[in-house]
């Protein structure tokens, strides 16, 4: 893995722009910070949203405010409210996200949850 070195921050979220991603119903407003190899999101879902994709990328996701569905591609199914988390590596599972309430989370993706052979 190549990261970057981070420097010490503070961020505040409430200056970070929003970018619109609609889903199937309802929407994602996601407030993005990127570095090399490595992203970090506060991701709004509004009220009566369902993800427009199966996504086989791997996150760490903390429920900061709501609750919502996260939704496999096999059939199981996990409720998270605020406070939980799920993990999971690129391609190892294909998932989706629903909210009938709206839902505030906190995801952190990149390089380091790619699968890499031997490991």
């Amino acid at each position: 893995m190549d990261f970057e070195h981070i420097p010490f921050q503070t961020i505040n979220w409430e200056s970070i722009p929003k970018t619109e991603h609609p889903g199937t119903t309802g929407t994602a407003f996601w407030q993005t910070l990127q570095f090399k190899g490595l992203r970090v999101r506060v991701v709004e879902y509004s009220k009566g949203y369902l993800a427009d994709h199966w996504c086989q990328k791997g996150h760490i996701v903390y429920c900061l405010e709501g609750g919502f569905t996260t939704e496999l591609q096999n059939g199981e199914s996990f409720y998270l409210t605020k406070g939980m988390s799920y993990i999971v590596s690129d391609e190892l599972s294909s998932h989706r996200s629903i909210t009938k309430d709206g839902v505030k989370l906190l995801i952190v993706d990149g390089d380091f949850l790619k699968v890499r052979d031997g490991l």
